[in-house]
């Protein structure tokens, strides 16, 4: 097909343009709604179409300069080519359709996206991927739609700072290092008190050796306050050297006046990437919850604790539930550290754990979930439990929707939705939602 002109109507999640051609949508990255653009089409569906810019016609007046030299390039970012404000706008236009579309949930309060403080270096994590390209050492990340790495000296816009500064120190260490072509990814992680934190991914045959070379080398990593080396697929982290885990806070006050709350994660545990938006999550969910000090809660993908401490201070008892053990082992030792006694935390397939409660005819008062991308295969079983009030936290608009549908179908009703934008620049969204049992 000859490239062909299409006008961009909106953004779509997912990140691409959309516009029509004879009807057919027509999916476009890196596009902005009011660009005319020539595109060149790369997949052709019955309903719609795929295509890549080829070039802009009539660009949109509501286009910037993105800041990082790498945009669309590098796989990353989705919208540094729109004002951050534009992007909260389309998000939220974004969140409410899929709400709408997917889930049939017809009318339901949807709240004004919570715009980030921080529209750049508010990522607390990043994964540098390794690679050597005619001999010379790339360090970077995926380019759009491929695993081949695109180097990137000059550091990540969206990455705080200090991750910046690890992977520039890192940099000339892995360059010198034969053992780098059998070392695939570094984890890259900070706390709020900006101690640093790195897990070397490892495939080669002598892991005691290249422990030692880094070890060796630690004068050499003036950021990295802690180093782990994670042997083949699926071992655990081995500390190398310094420190083992991270911490963040629950400031004194942002609960109700209650005290500071201090949470570590570690070992590959899960922790929001961005601090700021995770105490809105926080202050959400916990203010939703409205607990009188009686209740039975059960946190679901609970984590190391992010919401089920904070809410065990309003509630009679809260349970935990996580497939990863490591994070349970965090969430029971924030428990201890922080004074916790009526929350405990039990490691379990999420799924399994809900049907074995409901076997058992236990009830709670509320369930707080926050499943992973992929939502909750759990959803349809909640309602088994009959929990008067249902918290959700989402990071993907598309299976909330899905699971919200479920839910509805088992008796519940949609209360509000609050967006949450946790990763500006992307199409990416958070999001908590509120459901109560229908009369």
């Amino acid at each position: 097909m000859a490239d062909i002109s299409v006008a961009i109507e909106k953004l779509c999640y997912g990140g691409s343009g959309l516009g029509r051609v004879e009807g057919k949508a027509c999916f476009v990255p890196f596009t902005a709604p009011g660009d005319r653009a020539r595109v060149r089409v790369v997949k052709e569906k019955r309903s719609y179409l795929e295509g890549e810019l080829v070039e802009l016609e009539v660009p949109s007046a509501l286009r910037t300069a993105p800041p990082c030299p790498l945009f669309g390039v590098c796989g990353g970012c989705d919208w540094q080519h729109l004002p951050y404000p534009e992007q909260v706008t389309q998000k939220g236009e974004i969140f409410a359709e899929s709400l709408r579309r997917i889930g049939k949930l017809g009318e339901v309060e949807i709240l004004p996206v919570i715009a980030s403080p921080n529209a750049f270096g508010y990522r607390s994590r990043i994964q540098i991927k390794i690679a050597r390209e005619a001999g010379v050492l790339q360090t970077g990340f995926f380019m759009t739609g491929s695993h081949k790495v695109v180097d990137c000296p000059q550091g990540c816009p969206i990455a705080h700072p200090l991750l910046n500064r690890m992977t520039s120190e890192l940099r000339p260490l892995l360059a010198g290092l034969a053992e780098a072509r059998f070392i695939p990814q570094i984890d890259l992680s900070i706390g709020d008190d900006e101690q640093g934190l790195a897990v070397v991914h490892y495939r080669g045959g002598d892991a005691g050796a290249l422990a030692r070379r880094l070890s060796a080398a630690r004068a050499d990593l003036p950021s990295i306050g802690g180093l782990l080396l994670r042997k083949g697929e699926r071992g655990a982290p081995e500390p190398v050297f310094g420190i083992e885990a991270l911490r963040y806070r629950i400031p004194a006050g942002l609960l109700n006046g209650r005290d500071e709350l201090v949470l570590r994660f570690s070992r590959g545990g899960f922790s929001q990437v961005n601090y700021l938006q995770n105490l809105q999550l926080i202050r959400t969910v916990v203010q939703w919850a409205a607990l009188s000090g009686g209740e039975r809660v059960l946190d679901l993908f609970c984590g190391n604790g992010n919401f089920s401490l904070p809410l065990a201070g309003f509630a009679r008892e809260v349970v935990g539930v996580e497939g990863y053990a490591p994070s349970i082992e965090d969430a029971v030792a924030n428990a201890a550290a922080n004074g916790v006694a009526n929350a405990s935390f039990r490691v379990s397939d999420v799924a399994a754990a809900v049907r074995k409660l409901a076997s058992r005819g236990e009830r709670f008062d509320l369930v707080v979930l926050d499943p992973p991308r992929a939502g909750a295969e759990a959803a349809g079983e909640i309602a088994r439990l009959r929990p008067a009030h249902i918290i959700y936290v989402s990071c993907d608009p598309a299976t909330l929707a899905r699971d919200l549908g479920t839910l509805c179908a088992g008796g519940y009703r949609v209360v509000r939705s609050q967006p949450v934008d946790m990763f500006p620049q992307t199409y990416h969204l958070e999001s908590v939602t509120e459901l109560v049992l229908a009369d």
